[in-house]
């Protein structure tokens, strides 16, 4: 139940995606914890990795501890280029209702992930935002977040839910 059986006429191109990497193993590039009770969490795409100098981290490892703050709704990371680092970290946060953002908190944050990852991923920036947008199925789309802080076309848009959450997004560029 919830795992494809194959791609319409394309029985290779199937089996390369999912089976060839592992033998009777089926990849499906989710990255997943185990807790002690047994307990299966998503954490993220395994193949959605930012890079910065040559230390890997994932958007869902960022946004974790992002969201951890007590003034923090929720969050997304994303990887920007640098001509030196290869990529550098840029977070957006919607704030709590009632908490206003301040110079003080994007510190707190910014220093909330150094402690936890390490020097060279303190992000470049955290933005506040009033919205993020996201899929109907409530997915964070970081491609539209990232297209906007980068001044690019946004691509295909109509899997968006909410438009005014692309809007927050630039006015917090």
């Amino acid at each position: 139940i919830g795992m494809t059986r194959g791609f319409w006429r394309d029985r290779q191109r199937y089996v390369d995606t999912y089976w060839s990497r592992f033998e009777k193993v089926w990849l499906h590039g989710d990255f997943c914890a185990v807790d002690e009770d047994g307990l299966w969490y998503i954490l993220g795409r395994s193949d959605d990795v930012i890079k910065v100098a040559g230390k890997r981290v994932g958007p869902a490892e960022v946004e974790a501890i992002v969201n951890s703050h007590p003034a923090v709704t929720e969050s997304a990371a994303i990887g920007v280029p640098d001509p030196l680092k290869d990529n550098e970290v840029v977070v957006f946060a919607v704030l709590k209702s009632g908490v206003q953002p301040s110079e003080n908190l994007r510190t707190e944050l910014e220093e909330l992930v150094t402690a936890e990852l390490g020097r060279p991923l303190k992000p470049r920036e955290v933005k506040f935002c009033a919205a993020l947008p996201k899929t109907r199925n409530a997915k964070v789309m970081n491609r539209i977040i990232r297209a906007a802080y980068l001044g690019q076309a946004l691509g295909d848009v109509s899997s968006l839910e909410d438009a005014g959450a692309v809007a927050a997004i630039q006015n917090a560029c």
